[in-house]
């Protein structure tokens, strides 16, 4: 592995996480402690981007770039930029110490969603506009956003991009890398400003109009408000972020060619089929639940409730409009199913993502008819194309790796003595980047009861969802580090 190209690339990401860092400024206050937090903030980040550069000034062929350097690259960069992005909190004192703020603030740049903030609102708004923009970086990719920025990265880029983006949906939609990341950050930015904008005419203020709609496109979930989306109690505001979660939830490439004018894409796509249906039964099961157990006035209701809170859950957004918890069990159940799910590959949701789930139950479904005709030869289609052998392979190999990953990971979280459903569901809400989950971490709580070596857990867990396993896991690997 080439060290010296890793930390070449590492300055500039690390450089650009650094000089974001002065938007939040306009919302302090002049002469105030918040803008010395990041004004020192920016300045041991730009530092330490320079020390970076330094040590790679000779090794600018970004073409040597190979699948290690990548790997290295993609997860050292989001370590580093939630240690950047610590700063601010810890520095201000809004965390009482580094622990929780490297929390935060990898909740935020993994877009989980997971808080140990209590009395939100009593906290500065350039604090909680930095935490909201976390989200709205992390949403698309650092790395994504790098490529759009640094045109001169060029074909060394593509490991990046693949390191970053990994899985079964986001094919290139145009010939040059930079182009793509352009487009992508377009489409982006062009939901958010529209959010944004549906948010003001419901009545929000700019500030919450923009924080809310960067957490919504993210599917992020943190929120300046203690009560998230349910402080505005607005049928509005609701249906308009669940109908753009929703949206942030589907393949990003399926947008783009809607846009270039092919009407039929998501039509045509099948993973995007499988979300639209599940996310329709889960919405219908969950409201008949509601209604028959007394939980809301009339039917309207209770679909909106339902609507809101299966799309927030399946997108990884974790945003809130009710204490889901009084819901019945049930739901519980159903809503911890669509943390594992996931939306579509290529978006910004978490979880295993559809196409994984509707690869798996083809291989299901083929092992059980081979049973009944040993000597057939079946070919498992996902999205109208025959699966190699080494893809279904990955896809069994991935949901493996993941179960196993969240198993250690509660068990880890009940031997620091948590209860059973804390421990379940703290280790599934990170691993999937959904945030909020159930028993002490539940939409009516939040993480700041966490032991210290939970958190440090728990932030790996959203790193290695956010990032799907693999470009983690392969560091631990002494072969990833041999030339």
């Amino acid at each position: 592995m080439n060290g010296f190209l890793v930390a070449r690339f590492l300055s500039f990401i690390t450089g650009i996480v650094s000089v974001s860092m002065a938007w939040p400024i306009l919302w302090a206050p002049s002469g105030t402690g918040e803008i010395r937090s990041f004004v020192v903030s920016m300045v041991l980040g730009l530092t330490f981007s320079g020390l970076l550069f330094t040590a790679g000034r000779h090794h600018s062929d970004y073409r040597a770039t190979g699948i290690r350097e990548a790997l290295a690259v993609v997860s050292l960069a989001w370590v580093f930029a939630s240690v950047i992005g610590a700063l601010p909190y810890y520095i201000y004192k809004m965390t009482p110490t580094f622990s929780d703020a490297f929390f935060e603030a990898m909740s935020g740049f993994t877009t989980t969603g997971s808080s140990i903030l209590t009395d939100i609102e009593s906290h500065p708004r350039s604090l909680l506009f930095w935490r909201s923009l976390t989200h709205w970086i992390g949403g698309m990719g650092i790395i994504v956003l790098s490529l759009a920025i640094l045109p001169f990265i060029g074909v060394g880029g593509v490991h990046l991009f693949k390191a970053e983006v990994p899985g079964l949906g986001l094919e290139k939609i145009t010939p040059r890398l930079h182009h793509m990341a352009l487009k992508l950050w377009g489409i982006y930015f062009s939901l958010t400003a529209v959010l944004a904008a549906l948010f003001y005419l419901g009545g929000m203020n700019s500030f919450e109009a923009l924080t809310h709609s960067f957490s919504a496109i993210a599917t992020g979930g943190l929120s300046p408000l203690n009560n998230s989306l349910g402080h505005y109690n607005s049928p509005f505001i609701e249906w308009a972020a669940t109908l753009f979660m929703f949206l942030s939830g589907v393949n990003f490439g399926l947008h783009y060619r809607f846009l270039l004018g092919n009407r039929g894409v998501y039509r045509r796509d099948e993973e995007f089929r499988l979300y639209s249906l599940i996310v329709i039964s889960a919405i219908l099961f969950t409201a008949a639940v509601l209604i028959r157990g007394g939980y809301c006035e009339s039917a309207s209701e209770a679909l909106r409730l339902s609507a809101f809170q299966v799309v927030s859950i399946i997108t990884s957004a974790g945003f809130f409009t009710a204490d889901y918890e009084l819901w019945p069990t049930s739901v519980h159940f159903l809503f911890i199913l669509l943390m594992f799910t996931g939306a579509c590959a290529g978006s910004t949701a978490g979880g295993l993502k559809c196409v994984r789930v509707l690869a798996l139950a083809r291989q299901a479904k083929a092992g059980l008819v081979s049973i009944l005709h040993p000597r057939a030869v079946f070919r498992i289609k996902v999205r109208e194309k025959t699966a190699t052998r080494r893809t279904m392979k990955s896809v069994t190999a991935f949901f493996v790796l993941y179960m196993s990953v969240f198993l250690v990971g509660a068990l880890f979280m009940s031997a620091l003595g948590l209860d059973f459903v804390t421990s379940v569901t703290s280790a599934a809400a990170s691993l999937g980047n959904t945030g909020p989950g159930f028993g002490s971490v539940g939409p009516a709580e939040n993480y700041s009861h966490i032991p210290a070596a939970g958190k440090w857990v728990l932030s790996l867990l959203m790193l290695l969802g956010r990032l799907e396993l693999y470009a983690v896991v392969l560091l631990f690997f002494p072969g990833t580090w041999r030339k």
